[in-house]
């Protein structure tokens, strides 16, 4: 697939929504009912944007694309 050109909302809820999910993902999280409140809200937001509307997002590739994208941003995190 062609790389596609996210908007920057859009790329920003993703990096939000893996934050949020590592965070809950912790042993014993703290503010656990917060984190699944946000987790849901971004994953509202990330699933309704409307970008998904667009010619170039309309492909499932591109749903792939974005959190590819954003899972290199992490490992780069971590390094």
């Amino acid at each position: 697939m062609d790389r596609c050109t996210f908007p920057a909302d859009l790329i920003d809820a993703q990096r939000e929504w893996h934050a949020a999910y590592r965070a809950l993902a912790a042993p014993r999280p703290r503010h656990a009912t917060e984190l699944r409140r946000r987790l849901l809200l971004l994953s509202v937001q990330i699933e309704w944007h409307p970008w998904w509307s667009t010619p170039a997002g309309w492909s499932p590739a591109a749903r792939g694309e974005l959190r590819r994208m954003t899972a290199k941003d992490r490992r780069a995190e971590a390094a």
